[in-house]
């Protein structure tokens, strides 16, 4: 029995772009010879998301990340392939199939400027047919999720960029929906606000079961949200599997940094492993995570160690390096 919740089948999207050469001389051919050109936004991409799952889809500017959300959405068709959402095809736009879905981007606001967020929280209420009772209850339950309270009642243009960003969350689940279509949800939030955001997403999803597809540039959002990633570059989706399984392909091995009591050469750590840091006392190794337990063993008993610490290369320079060659290889 198929329990997916979100199917993407072959999914393409190619746009028609004008091919014009600059300078007067190329606007008049370009006006009385207008030359188009096809360029693919997205090339036959597959999977499929289970109801409750909290997927991050990753990829670099114009991969394609944001073209297969508006999709999922219905706002443009696709060019060729399918997809469901809940039974569903996005483009038809159907109202049961409305009702089930949110789109919150972070570049974009449905908030009226000038107008307390509360009268925008009122207005989506009656639009989605949520009864005035109803309406005030979900507003309540997620104000307090969210932290905001008396800012609902003020103009939008006078609340922080992190205020706002909450009051738009809530004008997007009045309705309660079961499927979250994030694309940058925290971009230009600072650290706190950004924390506060993705709490609330995690405490939404475990208290309602709602599906997530999000997207972010900030790798603590995915790390802190999502078990499970979809990598796309220029269109193709190349990887659909656990995050932790991503990073240990990507990353086979662990920092190693230690404190000596005295001091010590760059070779005397030959064969220890890849020696990335040598200064003073402090010294860093690259180590194979198959090697550690043995290695560092080996570095206790063989050096006079003050004190030792192991971590993971930061996520971000290893998903970063995954950007710019869109291969696991």
């Amino acid at each position: 029995m198929n329990n997916s919740l979100i199917e993407v089948h072959q999914l393409s999207k190619t746009y028609k772009v004008a091919d014009k050469e600059p300078g007067f001389k190329g606007t008049v051919q370009h006006f009385f010879n207008r030359k188009m050109q096809e360029v693919p936004a997205v090339k036959n991409v597959n999977f499929s998301i289970n109801k409750g799952e909290m997927v991050g889809f990753l990829g670099a500017n114009g991969a394609g990340k944001t073209t297969i959300l508006k999709m999922l959405c219905g706002l443009i068709y696709p060019t060729s392939g399918y997809v469901l959402v809940g039974g569903h095809s996005p483009q038809r736009r159907q109202e049961d199939f409305l009702k089930k879905i949110t789109l919150v981007m972070g570049q974009k606001q449905q908030l009226i400027w000038d107008l307390p967020p509360m009268d925008s929280l009122q207005v989506n209420a009656a639009i989605y047919g949520v009864q005035e009772k109803e309406a005030k209850k979900r507003i309540n339950d997620l104000a307090e999720m969210l932290e905001i309270g008396e800012e609902l009642t003020r103009p939008v243009r006078k609340l922080s960029l992190g205020q706002r960003m909450k009051a738009e969350l809530l004008a997007s689940l009045i309705h309660n929906p079961s499927v979250l279509f994030l694309d940058e949800p925290t971009l230009g939030l600072d650290i706190n606000a950004q924390s506060r955001v993705r709490s609330f997403l995690a405490e939404y999803n475990r208290k309602t079961g709602a599906t997530v597809l999000l997207t972010s540039h900030y790798m603590a959002d995915i790390t802190a949200l999502c078990p499970r990633v979809l990598c796309i570059h220029k269109g193709e989706l190349f990887y659909d599997g656990g995050l932790e399984s991503l990073t240990n392909k990507l990353s086979p091995k662990r920092e190693v940094t230690f404190e000596l009591k005295s001091k010590s050469k760059p070779e005397d750590f030959l064969g220890y492993g890849v020696l990335q840091q040598h200064s003073n006392n402090v010294v860093t190794l690259l180590i194979p995570k198959n090697e550690l337990t043995s290695m560092v063993s080996k570095l206790l008993t063989n050096f006079d160690i003050l004190d030792l610490e192991i971590n993971d290369p930061p996520i971000d320079e290893v998903i970063g390096k995954l950007f710019n060659s869109g291969s696991l290889e």
